[in-house]
């Protein structure tokens, strides 16, 4: 589990592709500092782990099912990531629950100062759409950030400075693609309240039967 809270951004050094699949290598430094193999560790809010490491930077697969969900097959060589561990049992829970499961992506339309604030429009499917709700929470590119607007096609959110310098949010431009989870309680609570797809199996047991063996 994640908060959304960005530690660094680190630099893709190499990618490996297979014919679906690929391995990044990532230079970082403060998820590094206790780093082992196995470790998850979010790049731009996909929960990757950690299969290689050294003292400047580590390696991750991603499968066929991560790059068509994600937007991390347009990331080239020099790339800058959003990074960050997974949440400590101890640690402050700063954002809110991020899984690092990434719902889809969504397209940056519009990008426009506000005074000392940055407004970003996104871009997004229906399927996506439904789940988010204007003051709820939203993870763009692994930040949690709150949604300031909602319509039928796309929704809003507005940064601060801080969000800007320390994440790669303040690199990106309108076109660019974003990795978008919604909150995970939405989802949960939809499912909760749908009906059964399944019938109901019926036991067998009968008045028929319990008194045939004695009951």
């Amino acid at each position: 589990m994640f908060t959304g809270i960005v530690e660094e951004m680190g630099t893709l050094k190499g990618i490996q592709k297979g014919t679906h699949s690929a391995v990044l290598q990532i230079q970082a430094a403060k998820v590094l500092e206790d780093v082992k193999l196995g470790d998850s560790i979010a790049v731009n809010g996909v929960c990757l782990t950690v299969v290689g490491f050294d003292s400047r930077s580590f390696s991750a697969d991603v499968m066929h099912e991560t790059l068509n969900r994600t937007a991390l097959s347009t990331l080239k060589p020099g790339s800058s990531v959003n990074l960050e561990r997974a949440m400590p049992a101890n640690g402050r829970f700063g954002g809110h629950i991020v899984a690092g499961h990434v719902d889809g992506t969504g397209t940056i339309t519009n990008i426009q100062k506000d005074d000392n604030a940055v407004w970003y429009t996104i871009d997004a499917s229906p399927s996506i759409l439904r789940y988010i709700v204007e003051k709820g929470s939203i993870t763009i590119d692994g930040i949690s950030l709150t949604v300031a607007k909602t319509d039928k096609t796309s929704f809003s959110v507005s940064i601060i400075p801080h969000t800007a310098q320390v994440t790669i949010l303040g690199k990106r431009k309108t076109g660019d693609l974003v990795n978008l989870e919604t909150d995970i309680i939405g989802k949960y609570v939809e499912k909760l309240l749908q009906p059964a797809d399944t019938p109901a199996q019926s036991s067998g047991l009968t008045r028929d039967f319990l008194l045939k063996y004695g009951f």
